[in-house]
């Protein structure tokens, strides 16, 4: 390793110091929670190679959610943390499996955190990170106690919100960066953007798309050729078809699978109109929707009429890699960049 190689190793091994001290990792990269994509074998690999891998729970029941942390502890002794989602109904339950398996962080996705939440899981000493898509909830999040902030932008794949990663990164870092550590996600796909955002007082990234082509990943072959094929232009945002129905938007790689979610939405729509569900019951349909036409993009390798779920950064994934190699990769570029802004 060169002077100025070196040099840039040693001022991001700082700016990392602090997400990594406080997820317990070697790195301050996590993993996103992809539902079929982040389980044990990819997210025990990624904690493996020094990052943070996260489960995700996604619709999990809590019997399931306690088999997969379990077979996660047989393939790694390092830290990991489970993602949870705030509209499950089993929500408490699945946060005590967290808590006998003394999980140490938790995440909480979705939308804001139910009463009672919070202190549950921070009760027997979990970490509590939540995402915060604007800076006045970014503040609410933090005076109620949450440890640390994931701030996602829309070019982010699965559910995102309206606005871009580096607004908001600008916008929310300056104000809470100093109070609780911070995670920018959403479109990072090389380490000059984690250079970047870590610059701006992020303490680490968080990247989803960036790990679906691992070769620990257990995706289906034809999800990861569809990954390899796409540009950025191919990650796109479904449309809400009824106002009347508040549906998050899911980015995800075109197909026929967009069609099926407009019928899905009609659907819904009318069992509104006539009585037969509730509002809570209609978002559970749409997420439970969502995590079907998933599994069969993920798990069954159709990529047309499932949902190929994806960020923007996707024309960045070019080939199949260990995990080791793309954790190693980012973490070089990351380097290089601040080591030339040294310079």
């Amino acid at each position: 390793m060169n002077q100025t190689s070196s040099i840039g190793a040693e001022r991001l091994q700082r700016r990392m110091a602090r997400g990594a001290a406080f997820l317990g990792s070697e790195v301050a990269i996590v993993c996103g929670a992809m539902s079929w994509v982040s389980e044990r074998n990819l997210v025990a690999a990624i904690s493996n190679a020094g990052g943070f891998g996260l489960i995700a729970c996604g619709a999990m029941t809590p019997e399931l959610l306690d088999r997969e942390i379990a077979a996660t502890k047989l393939l790694t002794t390092k830290p990991f943390g489970v993602n949870l989602i705030t509209m499950h109904p089993a929500l408490f339950d699945l946060i005590d499996v967290c808590t006998r398996h003394q999980v140490g962080h938790v995440v909480l996705a979705g939308g804001l955190p139910p009463t009672g939440s919070i202190d549950k899981i921070k009760a027997d000493g979990a970490k509590l990170i939540c995402f915060a898509p604007a800076l006045s909830l970014a503040k609410k999040l933090i005076r109620s106690g949450v440890d640390a902030l994931v701030v996602e932008g829309m070019e982010a794949g699965g559910h995102i919100g309206p606005v871009s990663t580096s607004v908001l990164a600008q916008e929310i870092l300056p104000e809470v960066a100093d109070k609780v550590p911070v995670f920018v996600a959403g479109g990072i796909g090389r380490g000059e953007a984690i250079a970047a955002y870590l610059d701006m007082g992020a303490a680490g990234v968080q990247l989803g798309t960036r790990f679906v082509c691992a070769t620990e990943s257990i995706a289906h072959a034809n999800f990861k050729k569809a990954f390899l094929r796409a540009s950025a232009r191919d990650a796109v945002a479904s449309v809400q078809l009824d106002p009347r129905l508040p549906v998050i938007p899911v980015r995800a790689l075109k197909n026929a699978g967009a069609e099926l979610f407009t019928a899905k939405q009609r659907e819904v729509a009318l069992s509104l109109d006539e009585g037969k569900v509730a509002m809570l019951e209609a978002q559970l349909q749409i997420e439970h929707y969502w995590a079907g036409a998933l599994r069969r993009a993920v798990i069954d390798g159709d990529v047309e009429h499932g949902s190929v779920m994806a960020g923007q950064s996707v024309g960045m994934v070019t080939k199949e890699e260990p995990v080791t190699e793309i954790i190693a990769s980012l973490m070089d570029e990351a380097a290089a960049a601040l080591a030339l802004r040294a310079a």
